[in-house]
């Protein structure tokens, strides 16, 4: 393919307002969601070596990452379906199969504690020479979560894409072909680097939308009349594109009514007499006449981090002005997985010093209080029980918000309207 057409094609692609590009790499929460799926992933590796994952999927610590997973919006949208227990083929086999699973942990373990391309590779071919059956290149999806500047995501869409717009003949559920198309996306993406980005999630979303058929593959350039008319298919896309934003506004109302929560939660901390921090990647979001991190902190005080990202990451932290320590800290979870927000509650009160007797509260819609109880229920989080995390519905914030910045005092008033689950 022509070097000006693809690069045509990855212009019209950033332009599109329904692309991946724009929906799911440009989201938010992809970035916020890394952390949580890789701290998954090691809970994953440590209840195998404890002899502690047992023989089904289901409720398993995989199935919980994995669900995070797919929940990442289209590109990953069945990203679970590979590691379903099939029970009359038997696959993939690392559920009944002991020597298995834990190869399956090995190559995680080495995959999340290695920092070289080179290691990653090595890893993946000792798991393929294992031939473990039903355990291909999905497992690519996990590991771009650890490494993504170094690991391309992997399904049907993306192979289809690389595919057509390389001439390759890459095939489903084969290491090596996996292989294969990583290297040829690699060499791919640093001709258009400028274009694209470093992580490989931007290449892998070009991929998808054209392995979808989305878009369609440049002709040869000397054909004029099909470049012509392949340009001309690409501005219609675009058009249509346009025609289909109102649908995608209205799946980022989700999006908007999080930062109203955030920001109504920002000003009853104010009111209250403490200092406010806004997640560190929401601070510079539009809100009324300015940005939802107006009037907030812009660094946090020294050891509340404790030196992790995620807990930059936590919606909104109250700090004390006279300790200098977290009064309580709030996860908002509109329409996301709760997964997540919990990840990062457990690192705040796990590894930091200054914040582990501080309040924890997961604040969603009414209508999320069973799923909120069933994510605190999982084995991975056997923390959680005794940090006391609550539920805060959007309900009872919003209806005592003003009679608490009025006159509240204190922590207690959110207490009483909050649940212990």
């Amino acid at each position: 393919m022509q070097h000006d057409a693809l690069a045509s094609l990855i212009g019209h692609w950033k332009a599109d307002p329904h692309s991946t590009y724009n929906t799911w790499f440009l989201w938010d929460e992809r970035l916020k969601n890394f952390r949580s799926i890789r701290r998954g992933i090691g809970q994953v590796v440590r209840e195998i070596e404890a002899d502690e994952f047992g023989n089904v999927y289901r409720g398993s610590s995989l199935q919980t990452v994995v669900g995070s997973v797919a929940e990442q919006r289209q590109i990953f949208k069945g990203a679970d379906h590979a590691f379903l227990w099939k029970p009359k083929l038997r696959i993939p086999d690392i559920y009944e199969n002991t020597e298995n699973q834990r190869a399956f942990a090995r190559l995680l373990h080495t995959c999340d504690c290695c920092d070289s391309a080179d290691a990653i590779v090595e890893a993946i071919r000792r798991i393929d020479a294992l031939r473990i059956k039903g355990l291909g290149p999905a497992v690519a999806n996990l590991l771009y979560f650890i490494h993504p500047t170094l690991v391309v995501p992997f399904n049907t869409a993306i192979v289809k894409g690389f595919n057509a717009l390389t001439g390759g003949k890459v095939k489903l559920g084969r290491w090596d072909h996996y292989l294969s198309m990583r290297d040829g996306l690699i060499r791919l993406n640093e001709r258009h680097r400028s274009q694209l980005s470093n992580d490989l999630g931007a290449i892998a979303g070009l991929m998808f939308d054209v392995g979808t058929g989305r878009y369609g593959v440049p002709p040869a350039s000397s054909d004029a009349t099909a470049l012509q008319a392949w340009e001309a298919d690409l501005q219609r896309v675009r058009e249509e594109s346009a025609v289909a934003q109102r649908q995608w506004l209205l799946e980022r109302e989700g999006d908007a009514s999080h930062t109203e929560i955030q920001a109504c939660l920002r000003d009853l901390g104010l009111a209250l007499g403490y200092d406010v921090w806004i997640a560190a990647n929401d601070r510079g979001r539009a809100f009324g006449e300015g940005r939802l991190g107006d009037g907030c902190l812009a660094a946090l005080p020294d050891g509340v981090a404790g030196g992790l990202d995620s807990v930059r990451l936590i919606d909104v932290l109250w700090i004390s002005k006279e300790v200098r320590t977290v009064a309580a800290a709030f996860e908002v979870e509109h329409s996301t997985s709760i997964y997540s927000g919990i990840v990062r509650m457990l690192d705040l009160a796990l590894g930091t010093e200054l914040a582990v007797r501080a309040p924890l509260f997961l604040v969603a819609p009414d209508n999320r209080r069973q799923e909120v109880r069933q994510q605190l229920q999982r084995p991975a989080f056997s923390r959680v029980a005794e940090l006391g995390i609550r539920y805060l519905p959007y309900s009872e914030l919003q209806e005592h918000r003003g009679a608490i910045a009025r006159f509240g005092s204190g922590i207690k008033p959110l207490m009483e309207i909050s649940l212990l689950l």
